[in-house]
């Protein structure tokens, strides 16, 4: 019993780290592997669980989300079809390339996250050819988001964030509520090509389910009572910790 209880309060922190970040398999994760599931079990099963927490994450933005249907239409394609390639690749390929590129990913993102207004500012002052090339960056940068995601998942958040950032989604909140609508493309379609993996550990995916919908809406929530300056500076203290993190995890 001890165990369900220590899975589902590291989910319910984790719902609500993605929620306002990303990053919250870096919480799950080690907790299903202190409970005794081996990795790779413990990595699918988190995938598997991860949609409920972008349902109620993206609910609680669902104001802000009618403001940017456009983007949202344009980031779907990339979101879903890198959310099926990352959970194909999970199942063949092993995890050190991944592990060596993501610190200098998140931090990157982090860095773009910070620079954003500017990003901004650069990208109403360019041309409309430039406006254009931007956007065919963002597409290919959700894309790639998008396949991490669904090999792996932490820090996607970040990375969303500044790719919004780069489109010109300078509101956190605005900004937290499609990424984690776009989270949930990602989580949905990589978790279906997971399904029938035969490593989903089920009594603690469904703890796991319960814990990130309760964390995902309460972060979502709280968040928003907050300005944006002091929610971003969060989210860009967090990546540099995530960064952190992912280099000693890999060293």
């Amino acid at each position: 019993m001890s165990n369900y209880v220590i899975i589902l309060v590291a989910s319910i922190l984790a719902g609500a780290t993605n929620a306002i970040a990303g990053g919250g398999t870096l919480i799950t994760f080690p907790a299903l592997v202190w409970v005794g599931i081996n990795p790779l079990s413990a990595n699918i099963t988190n995938t598997v669980a991860l949609w409920t927490g972008s349902v109620t994450g993206a609910w609680a933005f669902k104001e802000r989300l009618y403001q940017t249907k456009e983007l949202l239409r344009f980031l779907t394609l990339p979101s879903l079809l890198g959310g099926i390639l990352g959970a194909y690749l999970l199942m063949i390929t092993p995890h050190k390339v991944f592990d060596f590129i993501m610190p200098f990913l998140v931090l990157f993102a982090t860095v773009v996250l910070a620079l954003n207004d500017r990003i901004h500012k650069f990208n109403l002052n360019g041309d409309r050819g430039e406006r254009k090339s931007s956007l065919v960056i963002v597409f290919i940068l959700q894309f790639l988001t998008s396949l991490y995601g669904g090999y792996f998942a932490a820090g996607i958040g970040i990375l969303m964030l500044a790719t919004l950032g780069i489109a010109g989604i300078t509101d956190i909140h605005t900004a937290n509520g499609i990424k984690n609508l776009l989270s949930l493309f990602i989580n949905v379609t990589s978790g279906l090509v997971l399904l029938f993996s035969g490593k989903v550990v089920w009594p603690f995916a469904f703890i796991l389910m319960i814990g990130f919908a309760l964390g995902g809406y309460w972060g979502a929530k709280v968040s928003q009572r907050f300005d944006n300056k002091k929610v971003k500076n969060f989210v860009v203290l967090w990546g540099i910790a995530l960064a952190i993190a992912f280099w000693v995890r890999g060293v």
